[in-house]
């Protein structure tokens, strides 16, 4: 075998297998190589062509490889951090993928994988909210520190997302529970006029002076005066009720307001009505304690409030059991925090012929409306036999209610009341109701509503939720009449009431049923407006007790 180098340098090696020359082999051989560039073996152009591209290829891979393999290892571990699936991150890196592409397909590929399953114990302590990152920044410094993969960045992105919706939850739970125990609270300007009027009653004899003056005590149990009833124990509440009735009504010199209060606030109701003069209407107050009542009156009444004690304390026991997680119904079971529910006055409604033994015919007014029109047409209205002139249908069409529908009032779940009652059944607004009391006498009502009260007992309080109106709708049953949806207008002290301005403004009487009553500062700005404007802010007691519009 011989080599030979071509004159240009050694850009061209030729390797030649000919034939021995002679000379042996010396320096002739050379130069015939030399003088002919052609091979004259057979075969040799195949082993250039080896030699020229194959070879060449080969030196080049040798020196490659190194360096591919180091890169592969590298991609190996850099991939660790970021990809659930190590060969699809080679494919990717090595045949033309992009990292913003890679990251879109595993990061996709990771979060379907989440939402299949709720198991997230496959990224550790995850499961315990406690040590799951509290930001952002904590989560990708977490992640980047542990070189922890896409599918664990996902599951913990996961944990944080339902850490985070459980505390949003929660707050919204923690904060309409100190919305509710807001509106149960009597503030303190409130209570200020109280004590500052029995103050007045014990030392001012102008305060103590008889209710109604003598010369109209007559009217007190005429039938041609429009008489309205008021049961209430504040004070501030029963000054705009009366005001604003007076105000609306085209003969107020035809009002007589019977104010019924308990003993505790009959110095102060008697002082404010004493000093403050309605003119032209005539306003009685009364104690509950001034009342005579037969032997039996007064077992039942006892019987009545002692019932509704005991459904108001198995409420608020159960309320107490709850894990006070956020949920729709909450509104229902809080409201038995209200000290409306075991008011003796709030449940004394039910006794308006014993409360008023004169009288066939009133309007009763809650203390927490405003009367708007002239009321004089109530008195004057035909309820065909009935006992209670009532809103019951809305003028909102047949899918709404004026207040609440019977599944909102009674358990349906309970036979007694699914097989009476419809679910879908608007329940009547309780708050300014025609009570004729003559027909009330010839009727069974009172008596029945005891009889629900004693079913509701021996079924554990299961029947209803707590309340006056539950039982009274039982008791009224075929007893109501149903008046024009613009005389009353319901559930202004809601959060946020759905009462157009129109309606509100239309409306005969607006009533603030609900939570939020106008004399609360959680009271919406928009409609408790309406309430004080009707309040005398120059008032002497109430500019001493700081309560401002």
């Amino acid at each position: 075998m011989k080599f030979y180098i071509s004159a240009r340098g050694i850009k061209r090696v030729t390797i030649s297998s000919s034939v021995a020359v002679e000379d042996g082999g010396g320096g002739g051989g050379f130069g015939e190589v030399m003088k002919g560039k052609k091979s004259s073996v057979p075969g040799g152009g195949t082993r250039r062509m080896y030699h020229r591209v194959v070879l060449p290829i080969a030196l080049i891979f040798a020196l490659f490889l190194p360096f591919l393999f180091v890169r592969i290892a590298f991609l190996v571990l850099e991939s660790a951090s970021f990809c659930s699936s190590s060969p699809d991150c080679m494919e990717w890196r090595i045949f033309g993928g992009n990292d913003a592409a890679l990251l879109r397909e595993e990061l996709t590929r990771a979060m379907v994988e989440t939402t299949k399953t709720d198991d997230e114990s496959e990224i550790g302590d995850a499961e315990d909210s406690t040590l799951l990152p509290s930001a952002f920044n904590d989560l990708v410094q977490d992640v980047t520190s542990k070189r922890q993969d896409i599918k664990a960045f996902a599951f913990k992105t996961k944990a944080m997302l339902a850490k985070m919706e459980h505390m949003v939850q929660s707050a919204k739970r923690r904060e309409y529970i100190n919305w509710h125990l807001a509106s149960h609270g009597i503030p303190k300007s409130v209570q200020c006029l109280s004590l500052m009027l029995a103050e007045e009653y014990a030392v001012n004899a102008l305060a103590r002076s008889r209710l109604p003056p003598p010369e109209y005590v007559s009217s007190l149990s005429d039938p041609s005066f429009n008489h309205v009833a008021l049961l209430t124990d504040n004070v501030l509440a029963a000054s705009v009720v009366i005001s604003s009735a007076v105000e609306s009504s085209t003969n107020p010199e035809k009002l007589v307001f019977h104010v019924i209060t308990d003993k505790k606030t009959y110095t102060a109701m008697h002082a404010w009505f004493a000093v403050n003069d309605i003119s032209s209407a005539v306003v009685e107050v009364k104690g509950l304690h001034q009342y005579d009542w037969s032997h039996a009156v007064n077992i039942g009444v006892k019987e009545m409030f002692e019932i509704h004690r005991l459904i108001w304390n198995h409420e608020y026991v159960n309320l107490k059991m709850e894990d006070f997680e956020y949920h729709q119904e909450c509104e229902m079971n809080l409201k038995v925090l209200s000290p409306s529910f075991i008011s003796l006055l709030n449940h004394l409604r039910i006794y308006m012929p014993e409360l008023f033994p004169d009288l066939n015919k009133i309007v009763f007014l809650d203390d927490d409306v405003v009367v708007q029109q002239d009321l004089s047409s109530l008195w004057e209205l035909d309820l065909n036999g009935k006992v209670v002139g009532a809103v019951v249908d809305s003028g909102c069409g047949l899918d709404c209610c004026p207040g609440r529908r019977y599944k909102d009032y009674f358990n349906f779940t309970t036979p007694i009341i699914s097989s009476k009652l419809d679910s879908k059944r608007c329940g009547w607004l309780y708050g300014m109701n025609v009570f004729d009391l003559q027909a009330w006498r010839k009727t069974n009502i009172t008596r029945t509503y005891h009889q629900w009260l004693k079913l509701s007992l021996n079924s554990g309080f299961t029947l209803w939720h707590p309340g006056a109106l539950p039982p009274a709708l039982l008791a009224f049953e075929g007893h109501v009449h149903p008046i024009n949806s613009s005389w009353h207008i319901a559930g202004l002290g809601h959060r946020s009431p759905q009462v157009s301005r129109y309606m509100l403004e239309s409306a005969a009487v607006i009533h603030f049923s609900g939570p939020a009553k106008p004399w609360l500062e959680i009271c919406a700005p928009e409609v408790r407006s309406l309430w004080y404007k009707h309040l005398n802010l120059s008032n002497e007691f109430i500019n001493k007790c700081g309560i401002v519009g």
